[in-house]
């Protein structure tokens, strides 16, 4: 269905190519994992499969790309409309129009599809992405979860042979994630489609894959094969595989209910060790609060009546679904909405009417499309301006960024990077100022396990050194490696406010793949559990 020969491209003025000699075959109606670091040119792969990549990208290709016996080099995306459907990293860039039930129409209007057939496929796409109480709403206020459901539906009505996903459950909370793989697999298994999509966040995916596809970058060659074997010599896999190898199980499982099959003899081994707590730094006094905080756009409450503080020294996950009012909670603690009622206090200050140069000073938020603080032409004038505005000794951002993906280098546009390249670079801007409070909205959205890591030791330094961090995320494997504190939030309330362990472990939806696996036991990360083994061994 899909045939790479020899492919191999390399961006304009880039010093290398970005992929090297690819030769591999997809198999119709299967659902094809696409694994890799981030930057090894995973985005790049699925470009070619529509003929992005080289038509609207530009670069040198060498080889050739067959979709369904037709050539990407001389066919162009819009010539394969019919077969192959692209979802990218950020959905808001694709949207055409204003509404939800708009855009799921648009691109059979392209196609001149039948009216009363648009309207019987608008209608079983709002069902089968629960879209349906979303039909009339504009687009700008959706969350960033309800967006990426939205881009993806537009694809499906088209009804096309090939589904192409590019991190399609970064920004959905674990319900919703959970429910578009259900889709995409009934798609795969019902209809025969052919579903090729990558994704960092393994432990959401690999068990529903038929075929999993290794690019580790670097010139070195894809491996494609069944999930069980490319993940039993991954360097990148997810925790339920990390923790498999850890326990010499074999066959290595892949789910949680495979791996609980196995793990009572482990179970067994941690049970007299105490779980270690999560605690960062020393708490200090509080670094912002809020007080019957009330956020609203137009008729819809984002925020309802939250009353919360953080303090330094800890680092607190805000959770729950798409549509919570999570990243509304950030925006009001920068200024960026003001408050339909109550207060927001961020070291004295009032955000939505202090001066910009003296809240940069207090606090710096990360935003989920990192893009929207990127302006320069080069990562080193980014880097360079972040230091110039907020007076910071010449070389803070860089060398920040050299910490955390030193693999980006400084004459590269920032248009040019990954979606996580991009979200890092971000990061070290904010950075620069060495706000006492950091606000991050889905830091972890196109971030391999390898720089997550990375992450979670720069945090763990900053609120060592004092500073508190707040991370909206739905990434429940970062929440328990790095969080001392989680708050959950729904339809816009604080409804649970804890210590990690206490919220997470007891919870269908937020608990980590190792909680689930050794519960009742309170166990949340693998290298907990390594620590203990080591420990009793000892």
């Amino acid at each position: 269905m899909i045939v790479f020969d020899k492919v191999t491209f390399t961006y304009a003025d880039a010093p290398s190519p970005t992929l090297v000699d690819l030769t591999f075959d997809m198999p119709e109606g299967e659902l094809c994992l696409v694994v890799g670091a981030t930057g090894s040119g995973k985005s790049t792969l699925l470009k070619c499969i529509n003929g992005l990549v080289p038509h609207f990208t530009g670069g040198t290709m060498a080889g050739d790309v067959l979709v369904d016996g037709r050539s990407t080099r001389t066919d162009r995306p819009r010539d394969l409309v019919d077969v192959v459907g692209y979802v990218g990293q950020d959905p808001v860039a694709g949207f055409v129009t204003d509404s939800v039930e708009d855009e799921l129409a648009y691109g059979m209007e392209s196609l001149a599809t039948a009216p009363p057939t648009m309207r019987k496929r608008v209608e079983e796409t709002l069902d089968l992405l629960g879209l349906s109480d979303l039909r009339r709403r504009p687009l700008t206020t959706l969350s960033g979860g309800q967006q990426q459901r939205v881009a993806i539906g537009s694809v499906l009505t088209t009804h096309p042979r090939i589904l192409v996903l590019d991190e399609p459950t970064s920004a959905l909370d674990p319900q919703g994630a959970e429910e578009v793989l259900a889709t995409l697999q009934r798609l795969v298994h019902d209809l025969g489609l052919t579903v090729v999509l990558a994704e960092h966040r393994l432990e959401r995916v690999v068990q529903y894959a038929d075929q999993v596809l290794l690019v580790p970058g670097g010139g070195r060659p894809v491996q494609l094969g069944a999930p069980a074997d490319v993940m039993s010599r991954s360097p990148i896999a997810p925790p339920v595989v990390e923790l498999g190898r850890l326990a010499g199980w074999s066959p290595l499982p892949l789910s949680v209910r495979d791996a609980r099959r196995l793990a009572a003899p482990l179970r067994r081994r941690l049970s007299d060790n105490p779980a270690p707590a999560r605690s960062e730094g020393q708490l200090g006094e509080p670094l912002a609060t809020t007080r019957h905080l009330v956020v609203t756009y137009g008729a819809t409450s984002a925020v309802r009546d939250v009353t919360w503080s953080v303090r330094r020294g800890e680092i607190v996950a805000l959770m729950g679904r798409n549509g919570a009012g999570k990243s509304s909670l950030l925006k009001a603690m920068v200024g960026l909405v003001a408050p339909s009622g109550g207060t927001v206090d961020v070291a004295g200050l009032d955000p939505s009417r202090a001066r910009a140069s003296a809240l940069i000073k207090a606090v710096g938020l990360v935003p989920q499309s990192p893009s929207d603080i990127l302006y320069a032409e080069s990562v080193a004038a980014e880097c360079a301006q972040a230091d110039s505005d907020v007076r910071a000794p010449a070389g803070t951002a860089e060398g920040l960024l050299a910490e955390l993906a030193p693999e980006i280098l400084a004459d590269h546009h920032p248009g040019d990077l990954s979606e996580g390249q991009r979200l890092i670079l971000a990061l070290c801007v904010v950075l620069a100022a060495a706000p006492p409070l950091l606000l991050l909205d889905e830091p972890t959205r196109g971030l391999d396990y390898s720089a997550k890591h990375r992450l979670v030791a720069v945090l763990r330094r900053l609120v060592c050194g004092g500073q508190g961090v707040v991370m909206a995320t739905h990434d429940v494997e970062l929440v328990a490696e790095v969080a001392t504190r989680v708050v959950v939030m729904a339809e816009g309330e604080v409804v649970a406010d804890g210590p990690t362990a206490d919220v997470v472990v007891s919870s269908p939806a937020f608990a980590p793949q190792v909680a689930k696996i050794l519960a009742p036991l309170a166990w949340l990360t693998v290298s907990d559990v390594e620590t203990a083994l080591e420990r009793t061994s000892s």
